[in-house]
C-alpha cells in the first residue's frame, strides 16, 4: 500500500529540488551554495556584524569566517571594523558582487518559474501566504519548549 508523503517530507523534497535546480543554473558562477547564500543574505543585511550574519544563516561563526575569507579573496565582500568595537567587524558587499547577485536572482526567478509551472497565477500568492503563515507559526512555536506548548494547548 502506497501512501502520500507527509507535509514535512513533501516540503523537504521541494526545498531540496529547488536548491538542486538552482545549483545547476548557478554552477557557472563559480560560487558554492554557502557562498551564494551568504551573498544573498548579506545583500539584505549590509552593515551587519559577522556573528549576526552567522545566526541568520544558522552556521557557526567560524564557518562563516571561512566563507567570508573566500568571498573577500574574490573581491566580493569586505569587512570594516566596527566604529565603536574594535573586536567586531561589519560586512558589506563590493560593487563587483552586484552583477553576480543579479545573475543569481535571475537564476532563482527561472527556477521558481519552473517549479510553479502549471500552478494558476492567482494561486501563487495563496501559496506564499500559506507558507509564510506556517513559517510564522513554527517560529513562534520554537520560542517555547515542546512540553510547554502541548501542556497548555493539547
Amino acid at each position: 500500500m502506497t501512501t502520500a508523503p507527509t507535509l514535512g517530507f513533501l516540503l523537504h523534497d521541494v526545498a531540496r529540488l529547488l536548491r538542486k535546480r538552482f545549483e545547476q543554473r548557478a554552477k557557472d558562477m563559480g560560487l558554492t551554495r554557502s557562498q551564494w547564500q551568504t551573498l544573498a543574505y548579506l545583500s539584505h543585511n549590509e552593515g551587519i556584524h559577522q556573528a549576526g550574519l552567522a545566526e541568520i544563516l544558522e552556521v557557526e561563526p567560524i564557518t562563516l569566517v571561512r566563507i567570508l575569507d573566500k568571498l573577500a579573496e574574490r573581491g566580493l565582500v569586505e569587512r570594516r571594523q566596527h566604529p565603536k568595537d574594535r573586536r567586531s567587524w561589519l560586512l558589506y558587499m563590493h560593487d563587483e558582487a552586484r552583477p553576480l547577485l543579479e545573475a543569481m536572482r535571475n537564476a532563482g526567478d527561472l527556477t521558481r518559474k519552473e517549479a510553479l509551472e502549471g500552478v494558476p497565477p492567482e494561486e501563487h500568492e495563496h501559496l506564499y501566504q500559506l507558507l509564510t503563515l506556517m513559517k510564522s507559526n513554527l517560529v513562534q512555536a520554537c520560542r517555547s519548549t515542546v512540553g510547554d506548548k502541548e501542556t497548555h494547548h493539547g
